[in-house]
């Protein structure tokens, strides 16, 4: 299983190449909270994203060959990968599925350097695409959530927030394919209560933890974009089954709100996939202790900037 050790080496590794995100703590009151929330601020990483910590390491720990690389993407793996093959001089290849492809993320895959070939059918299919041209082609399969490197490199945000916050004990972490939450439970292990927050389109942690690993998601809804991934990771998978023990799903109406109440509060933008972390509070399906200190993590900022306002 992935351990601290890998994760530290990870961080050390991608250190040159990424942002020192900053961190925010909102008192009690603007967000409708009686309770002050730490905010990760990774929506205003290099590319908008949490991702290009795992794309780097990627790219860093393996052999490219001339073939270059690809990835599956809704959007945010797609753009961080394009990022980091571009600035290290490498060739880039991102399949997009056409269902939950976001104009505001193509664009941004394309302006990183990458060519996104969009895809028919359901996620999986998209996946099944990318994986056949890395075997067909030789390229470098840059998975969005089931390697280690991968995992280790997301997991390196939460070695960040340790070392910035003044101690917190529960953390908010939105939830696709499990390559972030894995990487962020595999740091903090058994020290931080970490709970997966996802919308009912795009319930693959929740519904994985109730049926088993093998499992197929259509995702659909505001935040199908940011969290649609068809099926945990194996290795996330294992990492989530042991060490997390709270997983909520909420409606979308939960996400505009949060999304508005952040704005309102904060002036900050976040995607979907960021609101829906923090629509756990502002939902009330998450309710502290008394004494417990609250975090969320804003895991990406790459939307239409009015999204939440219609």
């Amino acid at each position: 299983m992935l351990n601290p050790t890998q994760i530290a080496a990870a961080a050390t590794r991608i250190a040159p190449y990424i942002r020192h995100t900053p961190v925010l703590t909102v008192e009690p009151g603007p967000l409708g909270l009686p309770y002050p929330v730490r905010f990760k601020l990774e929506h205003t990483q290099v590319t908008g994203s949490f991702k290009v910590r795992g794309a780097f390491n990627n790219l860093l720990s393996r052999a490219v060959p001339a073939a270059g690389v690809v990835a599956a993407s809704g959007g945010n793996h797609g753009a961080a990968v394009a990022y980091a093959a571009t600035k290290l001089g490498h060739k880039s290849v991102i399949y997009v599925p056409r269902a939950i492809a976001k104009e505001e993320k193509l664009r941004r895959m394309r302006a990183f350097g990458g060519e996104v070939v969009l895809t028919d059918g359901s996620v999986a299919d998209c996946m099944t695409r990318y994986a056949r041209h890395a075997e067909e082609t030789g390229a470098l399969s840059v998975h969005p959530y089931d390697t280690a490197p991968t995992l280790a490199g997301q997991g390196s945000v939460g070695k960040e927030m340790e070392e910035q916050l003044d101690g917190f004990d529960t953390i908010m972490v939105a939830t696709g394919g499990g390559g972030l939450i894995g990487g962020i439970a595999a740091w903090f292990g058994d020290r931080i209560n970490v709970v997966s927050v996802e919308t009912e389109g795009t319930n693959t942690l929740a519904r994985s933890l109730d049926e088993g690993p093998d499992i197929d998601v259509a995702a659909s809804g505001v935040s199908a974009g940011s969290l649609g991934g068809p099926a945990l990771g194996a290795l996330p998978y294992e990492i989530v089954r042991e060490r997390v023990r709270t997983a909520i799903v909420l409606p979308d109406a939960e996400v505009y709100t949060a999304a508005r109440n952040l704005w309102e509060a904060t002036r900050l933008l976040g995607e979907p996939g960021a609101a829906t972390a923090l629509a756990a509070l502002t939902s009330g399906a998450y309710v502290p202790e008394p004494d417990e200190r609250v975090a969320v993590l804003l895991c990406g900022g790459n939307a239409e900037v009015d999204w939440f306002t219609g």
